[in-house]
């Protein structure tokens, strides 16, 4: 089970470091691609860095993909958010090889974080489309979520129904789609991530995070890549109150899937 360190396993907020289980989860290439506008590429690198992978750079423009075992789509407001979020990157040169990648008999894991999940749906990764918020406001706070389904790999540390916090901050993150979609999402088990307590943007079902139908493919909402380092993440946990020094509760999603790559190479 991914869980925050306790306070007696980190001596001082300032001296925390991550340190790898496993030293062959350095050979784990993770591309993190940076669009105009995006924000969170360089949390999304430490994240994976964290986490015992190396990060490697990925620009929009790029013709290839480095030869990576994974990629994360950051959060931002890629161009502007102009059009509609993700509208324009799901147009860049680096996407068109993204989606090959996953579709292929190697699926390719892919996980996008907010702008991200906004890009995936864009790009016909991910079912359904993501609008403003019902509220009509930007919103910017802690947020439990609960794990639905533990068998995807970003997710595979994590048990079933386990509850984690992290943090959330979005304008158009309110999940819709058709009916029909909503109920395949549901009878597929491919709901991921489900907000808990409170549902900050309207989204239907309290969908926070989805799959595609292969499992490869994860969309979500809120931003774990915010929660990896004990004492600087939300001041709450899935595990109950952390002060200072917890609230890594995000870490588990990066480490579910460097050891998921190193158990299938």
């Amino acid at each position: 089970m991914a869980e925050s360190l306790s306070a007696t396993e980190v001596p001082l907020v300032g001296d925390f470091s991550q340190t790898p289980s496993n030293d062959s989860l350095k050979d784990v290439r993770v591309g993190v691609i940076t669009f105009p506008g995006t924000l969170d590429d360089r949390d999304a690198s430490r994240a994976v860095r964290a986490a015992g992978g190396t990060a490697v750079e990925l620009w929009h423009d790029d013709a290839d993909l480095k030869n990576v075992d994974a990629v994360i789509i950051p959060g931002g407001f890629s161009y502007g958010d102009y059009l509609r979020a993700g509208a324009i990157a799901a147009k860049a040169a680096v996407m068109s090889k993204v989606i090959d990648a996953a579709q292929s008999d190697n699926a390719l894991p892919v996980l996008g974080i907010c702008n991200g999940f906004q890009i995936l749906t864009e790009s016909h990764l991910l079912p359904g489309s993501m609008i403003k918020n019902d509220h009509r406001k930007f919103i910017c706070r802690d947020q439990i979520l609960r794990i639905d389904n533990n068998e995807t790999p970003w997710t595979s540390e994590f048990e079933k129904g386990q509850e984690i916090v992290v943090p959330l901050k979005n304008q158009d993150g309110q999940y819709v789609a058709e009916q029909k979609v909503l109920d395949a999402l549901e009878a597929e088990n491919r709901v991921v991530f489900r907000y808990v307590g409170f549902n900050p943007n309207g989204s239907r079902n309290d969908i926070a995070g989805i799959t595609n139908a292969r499992g490869n493919v994860v969309g979500l909402m809120p931003h774990p890549e915010h929660a990896i380092e004990a004492g600087f993440g939300p001041s709450s946990s899935g595990f109950g109150d952390v002060d200072l020094r917890g609230g890594a509760d995000g870490l588990g999603i990066f480490t579910s899937a460097l050891h998921n790559i190193i158990n299938v190479k």
